[in-house]
């Protein structure tokens, strides 16, 4: 490796599906371990989020990886920071042809953070007002969409409209039931 390259660029590295937040914490403790605090700058774990009914009926927010089994590492690339991130348990390696780590462009990694669900906005999808366009998430009626007519805050339920057999049919739905579309 170039030990005369300074530039920090990003990284694609290959972790155990499943593990790769262990990884990122084994990461961090190595790279100060190590003093690499000025070489392996940055690790990026994309999630989107997305709000989904528990097996109690309540609605939760959950993150959802883009890319299981990947990490993105920013870092300048030497003998020293490649063994750290290689070696480090749970990573299967850097990607690229042979093993060889190929640099990520910032374009590349900018697109893919600004195009996140960030957890603000699958919490603004929870709340909706009349006339807006809402999705049902479970019953009968599950993946529908439909407009709410009314709410009730007091008994926490919507009336939404839905398009059904050509006509228009109001039903009554929990408001942890929809969501805003």
């Amino acid at each position: 490796m170039d030990e005369n390259v300074k530039v920090p660029r990003w990284y694609l590295v290959h972790t155990y599906s499943g593990k790769e937040q262990k990884v990122i914490e084994e990461l961090k403790n190595r790279i100060r371990g190590y003093g690499l605090e000025d070489k392996i700058l940055e690790i990026l774990l994309p999630s989107d989020y997305y709000s989904f009914i528990d097996k109690k009926g309540k609605r939760k927010i959950k993150p959802v990886k883009v890319f299981p089994g990947y990490i993105f590492v920013k870092m300048i690339l030497t003998d020293e920071s490649w063994y750290v991130v290689r070696n480090t348990p749970g990573v299967l390696g850097f990607v690229g042809p042979t093993g060889k780590p190929t640099p990520i462009s910032e374009e590349e990694i900018e697109k893919i953070v600004k195009e996140r669900v960030t957890e603000e906005r699958a919490k603004e999808k929870l709340h909706f007002d009349v006339n807006d366009r809402v999705k049902i998430l479970v019953g009968p009626f599950k993946d529908m969409e439909g407009v709410v007519e009314a709410i009730d805050e007091s008994k926490g339920i919507a009336r939404v409209v839905l398009k059904m057999f050509g006509r228009e049919m109001p039903v009554e739905l929990k408001s942890e039931h929809i969501q805003k579309v």
